[in-house]
């Protein structure tokens, strides 16, 4: 954490349909009822202790640790798909020293990919999404 115990924001562009996933998750998680007005884009940093930024911290962080695995279950053709303006900006918090981990994946993967990182943050959130929803069953 920073020395204030603070999340950073960052912003990934994702396809509808993950962003929808995303919601979900977070109203699961956390209670978030309204993801798309729930982190302010003018606040760079999110205090600890706010259950949304708790809850997209955890996903980041399982997003580091399991990106392998994401990369190899990711849907990059299906995301490929996707009109380049149906892409929206979803807001994430994490621990800084995760969200860098989390865009030099996502950035490592975009050059191995030949792909835009949107394709990719598509692709690998809804992987780790579509894992998320199945882990919940099993529990």
């Amino acid at each position: 954490m920073t020395a204030d115990d603070r999340y950073k924001l960052f912003g990934v562009y994702v396809s509808q349909d993950v962003f929808d996933a995303l919601a979900d998750y977070l109203y699961e998680a956390a209670g978030v009822v309204d993801y798309e007005s729930y982190f302010d884009p003018s606040e760079s940093t999110i205090p600890e202790g706010d259950p949304g930024a708790d809850a997209t911290d955890r996903l980041v962080s399982d997003l580091v640790t399991e990106f392998a695995d994401l990369y190899d279950e990711a849907a990059f053709e299906t995301a490929r798909e996707v009109d380049a303006d149906a892409f929206d900006l979803a807001y994430l918090a994490a621990e800084p020293q995760t969200v860098a981990n989390a865009r030099e994946r996502f950035q490592a993967a975009a050059t191995i990919q030949a792909a835009d990182l949107r394709t990719i943050q598509t692709a690998i959130l809804a992987a780790y999404l579509s894992q998320a929803t199945t882990r919940e069953i099993d529990d």
